[in-house]
């Protein structure tokens, strides 16, 4: 995202947002077709609660991509490791980097799993599959909506409404199966990702060799030419552009138009890009988090000591190798070339197993926070987060883009890295407090109310009952 999607993303943008439904006489049928929404007391509070904070989460990764121009960041990762900074990116890349993506990923599965189980087909109306897939549609929508006229260039509703539909089929499968499958969807990413670095120190070697030829006075070949060609087109992608960065700075300190045609390529390329590189990254963490609420692990139904052992486990083992990834991208920014050279596998082959071991120790934190009673008050105010992840995500969009662009405050590129955070924060606490006030008077988010309609076709009821009463 995370793109995630948190996608991400990536970029790490990327947010399942299913709201999460369960089996109660509150989910009726209305007008013999369409549910009823669910109401507040049934839902599965400690799902609402884990997605609020990935969706709280999912802005510490997004926040650089929104306030300042990649070059920023990578020469904060080329200079001294000494500077604050620096140590903020080592703490966000080494505990947060991919898992609040992670999260939500598994909480769409989850998401997926509560919506087809828990409704009932009736006879002469529109069939589950339909309202599935009609939804999953609706959420494509509204991830270009997202990227294209609120000009978020790290969306990942797009993706999760593509991705999704994939899961319909394997709803009743057991959980083991699911995680399974879910490990299968890494062991597939991390072998694309060592067959691209093998390409990578290919093109090095050839280089190398085209190199050695040269000094030996030898006339190079037709593909000892390409070779030489194609190690320094990658060396060039990896050097700052001023001309380009300046570009952009500029462009995104301009009016909407302006950014609105610079980001139509670069949304196109990353839908493009993330189409076809992120699928096996969303896919298995959402087949395990199918996996993961069959078993309970979401909705409370674990024993403490589990939870405990998960903690430590995903702690234990997610922390350093978190550390360790996050010192080989610090190499690789800085050398290239001494990176394909001194590595046969890269450090980013770590990713998957160490985003599922930081993702089962956060998710499992939270369950442990929860159960303890210390802090009701968050937890509660977490949860209306999560009961509104929708509206805060495409909110988060809202807020950052008219904070940073240009047709805003037109704060881009104003910023250091660690001073992003301060922003980080202060859409926390907002976000905290407007989704538990919000919730008092409404029965979801804006953004909720208009997708459920349009799932359903029919308007759904949005002011809560005991306020209209209160009214008239």
């Amino acid at each position: 995202m995370e793109f995630v999607a948190s996608h991400p993303a990536d970029n790490e943008s990327i947010i399942p947002i299913e709201n999460t439904e369960v089996v109660s006489s509150s989910a009726k049928i209305s007008n013999g077709h369409s549910p009823h929404p669910v109401e507040t007391a049934d839902r599965i509070h400690t799902v609402d609660m884990v997605r609020g904070v990935a969706l709280l989460g999912i802005l510490l990764m997004n926040i650089p991509v929104f306030g300042i121009d990649w070059s920023v960041a990578n020469s904060v990762l080329r200079g001294p490791s000494t500077t604050t900074d620096f140590r903020t990116m080592a703490v966000i890349f080494t505990f947060f980097d991919g898992t609040m993506r992670g999260l939500f990923s598994m909480l769409f599965g989850a998401g997926m799993v509560l919506f087809t189980l828990n409704k009932k087909q009736v006879p002469g109306g529109v069939s589950v599959a339909e309202y599935y897939y009609r939804r999953l549609l609706w959420l494509v929508a509204f991830g270009m909506f997202n990227a294209y006229i609120l000009l978020w260039e790290g969306d990942i509703l797009f993706y999760y409404g593509l991705f999704g539909m994939l899961l319909y089929p394997f709803r009743k499968l057991a959980a083991s199966w699911l995680i399974i499958i879910g490990i299968l969807c890494i062991t597939i990413g991390m072998f694309k990702n060592v067959w691209w670095f093998q390409q990578t120190r290919e093109t090095r070697a050839n280089y190398l060799s085209a190199v050695a030829a040269e000094k030996e006075k030898k006339k190079l070949t037709t593909k000892q030419e390409e070779a030489k060609t194609a190690w320094d087109n990658i060396i060039k992608s990896q050097a700052p552009d001023t001309v380009k960065i300046n570009k952009n700075i500029q462009t995104m300190r301009s009016d909407y138009g302006s950014i609105f045609k610079h980001f139509i390529p670069r949304n196109s390329g990353n839908e493009t890009w993330g189409t076809y590189h992120g699928i096996w990254d969303m896919l298995s963490m959402m087949f395990i988090g199918m996996g993961l609420f069959i078993m309970g692990f979401f909705s409370n139904k674990l024993s403490t000591s589990t939870y405990g052992m998960c903690l430590l486990v995903g702690y234990g083992l997610g922390i350093p190798i978190g550390y360790i990834f996050f010192k080989g991208a610090v190499i690789d920014s800085q050398d290239i070339a001494r990176y394909v050279d001194a590595y046969s596998i890269p450090h980013w082959v770590l990713y998957d197993g160490r985003r599922l071991l930081l993702c089962l120790g956060h998710a499992s934190l939270i369950m442990l926070i929860y159960r303890s009673k210390v802090v009701p008050w968050l937890m509660k105010a977490l949860a209306n987060v999560g009961q509104m992840a929708f509206t805060n995500y495409l909110m988060q969009s809202i807020i950052c883009t008219l904070f940073f662009f240009g047709y805003g405050f037109g704060n881009y590129n104003k910023l250091s890295v660690h001073q992003l955070y301060y922003v980080v924060g202060t859409v926390w606490i907002f976000q905290l407090i407007f989704s538990s006030i919000w919730l008092k008077y409404f029965r979801f988010g804006p953004f909720e109310w208009a997708w459920r309609s349009l799932t359903y076709w029919i308007k759904q009821p949005f002011v809560k009952r005991e306020n209209k009463i209160s009214e008239s």
